[in-house]
């Protein structure tokens, strides 16, 4: 039963998908209770100043410090401006485009506190792309940094439903750090259900119609009383540090609401490449890492010289942890890497690990709350040991924003997470491949990322890709695009040994009849692998 919204604009409960299509929702342990009546920005910044906390430090950056109380007062600056200047409504949606700054933070939590819904965009998308974000969702109002204008105006000119843009950071008599130096620091927080939606998330890998995510109030809270409470186990005196941006659900949780949830502080980079993180948290004393598997293999030859003695937990998701990557980390720093499997569809993490609880190949357990199985097309249960196809519900889920492919995600009150896993024996989850990145060979299953593990095992490999290649007599081959390590040479030569070595670390059957050595492979903005773009590329429809 829904409660009475707070929302004065009803756009995004009308948008709400069906309730029949909605997954289960599994909210009867003790920490997932939560008031009817919610908004989470007080949750996460009034009530932790009421508790004590408001002299601790925040937000950390290179050219600002803010304390819990300076945080709170910037945020109700901001929303004053919002409502009394640009007249933001409760339910209204706000688009924010900045890279992971301090004012990001605290523009993304003042429209939660007014009532208002966040839709954040990564710094990379272009006038296209939010022109798509803006009319799906028809955002009326949007907050950007300046250096990022050009492609917000572009995009407002092919989405007219953005009738205004607010920018900040460049001190100009209009920008938002101008009005809000001016604005009270007093708001009263917006009156809002625990199950009004305050975020819509896009999906990094949307391609044709962009997939928006509906979060409630509650599922920002869920995921910090889930996740980061059970198995990251953060303290106040942690400092969270990552690449990834605030704009997706993972940088999200890692760098904002796990470290407010906590009382702790966070470092905040516009710019996370890996020489900048291990700068960063050397020079932050940083001490839990969000970033993703090929960032952790990059630092490793940099570490030579470097302090990072400060670290005690890192975390690694947004694409699965080879064996060799979680093993070449820990004979460099003696610091395990703990993984986790999330989908923006659920918000955070759901399967993870703690650190005394890794098993080395595995993404882990069932995060408290989240139920799982793995099944099979027609949803029966496989047993364990063998492959099929991630269900899981929890205390979050998939509500996609007026969209059909509602029911291809959820089924039967369960999320599909598009995921291949095996679960063993005792509980662990061993993931094998998305859905579509199995390749069947000869009547072979073969899951991309194995292949890619044994590859990164040989000295020569710096990064790899494997996809299915169409082949008329085995049906698919295994392809293999390898980036070499310095010193290397891409020949036919190093081509069969790698072959050879891939025999050596798995089944025979599985190495890759094609190997093409590449300068770069296709990411997305978050660092995840492409594979549909290699698998268009292996299918001839994009030239190597």
């Amino acid at each position: 039963m829904t409660t009475a919204s707070g929302h004065r604009d009803s756009f995004a409960r009308d948008r709400l998908p069906p309730r029949e299509q909605w997954p289960v929702f599994l909210l009867d342990r003790p920490e997932y209770r939560y008031p009817e009546r919610l908004n989470c920005a007080v949750a996460f910044l009034d009530d932790a100043v009421a508790a004590g906390h408001g002299d601790r430090p925040c937000i950390l950056s290179p050219d600002t410090q803010w304390t819990y109380a300076e945080l709170l007062g910037q945020v109700n600056r901001i929303a004053n401006v919002l409502v009394d200047r640009f007249g933001l409504v409760s339910g209204h949606r706000v688009m924010l485009r900045a890279p992971n700054n301090p004012i990001m933070v605290a523009t993304y939590l003042a429209v939660i506190k007014a009532g208002g819904i966040v839709v954040a965009t990564m710094p990379l998308l272009r006038g296209r792309e939010l022109a798509a974000i803006a009319d799906k969702a028809e955002i009326g109002l949007a907050v950007c940094d300046h250096r990022l204008m050009d492609d917000m105006r572009k995009g407002q000119e092919m989405a007219p439903v953005i009738a205004r843009i607010v920018p900040f950071g460049d001190g100009g008599a209009d920008s938002l750090e101008t009005l809000a130096a001016a604005a009270s620091d007093h708001f009263d927080a917006c009156d809002t259900a625990a199950d009004d939606v305050c975020l819509i998330g896009f999906t990094s890998g949307t391609t044709g119609v962009p997939k928006g995510t509906m979060h409630f109030h509650r599922d920002m809270l869920a995921i910090c009383d889930g996740y980061a409470r059970h198995l990251l186990r953060a303290r106040p005196d942690d400092r969270f540090i990552g690449s990834p941006p605030i704009a997706f659900t993972f940088g999200l949780g890692g760098l904002v609401l796990f470290p407010l949830r906590a009382f702790a502080s966070t470092v905040l980079l516009e710019k996370a490449s890996p020489p900048d993180l291990l700068t960063g948290i050397e020079t932050f004393r940083a001490t839990i890492s969000f970033t993703a598997p090929t960032a952790y293999r990059a630092m490793i030859p940099m570490l030579q010289g470097r302090d990072i003695s400060s670290l005690r937990i890192c975390v690694s998701a947004g694409e699965t942890l080879p064996k060799p990557i979680y093993e070449a980390w820990l004979e460099a720093t003696g610091l395990k890497i703990t993984e986790g499997i999330g989908a923006t569809e659920m918000l955070h993490i759901f399967i993870g690990s703690t650190q005394e609880d890794v098993r080395p190949g595995a993404t882990g357990r069932l995060v408290p709350g989240y139920e799982a199985r793995v099944v099979d097309d027609a949803m029966n249960d496989v047993p364990d040991g063998q492959p099929g196809r991630l269900a899981v519900r929890g205390p979050t889920g998939c509500r996609y924003l007026a969209d059909e492919r509602q029911t291809v995600y959820v089924r039967d009150g369960w999320n599909i997470t598009g995921d291949t896993y095996v679960r063993d024996a005792d509980g662990y989850y061993w993931y094998q491949a998305r859905n579509d990145d199995m390749i069947i060979s000869a009547g072979y299953n073969i899951a991309g990322p194995e292949v890619e593990a044994a590859l990164l095992t040989h000295p020569a490999v710096k990064e790899c890709g494997v996809v299915g290649q169409p082949d008329p007599e085995r049906g698919m081959i295994v392809k293999a695009y390898v980036i070499l390590a310095d010193g290397f040479s891409g020949d036919a030569s190093l081509a069969t040994e790698l072959q050879d070595h891939v025999k050596r670390e798995i089944a025979p059957y599985k190495y890759p009849r094609s190997v093409e050595f590449v300068a770069e492979l296709p990411r997305t903005d978050t660092g995840k692998l492409r594979r549909s773009v290699l698998r268009e590329r292996a299918s001839g429809h994009i030239p190597g």
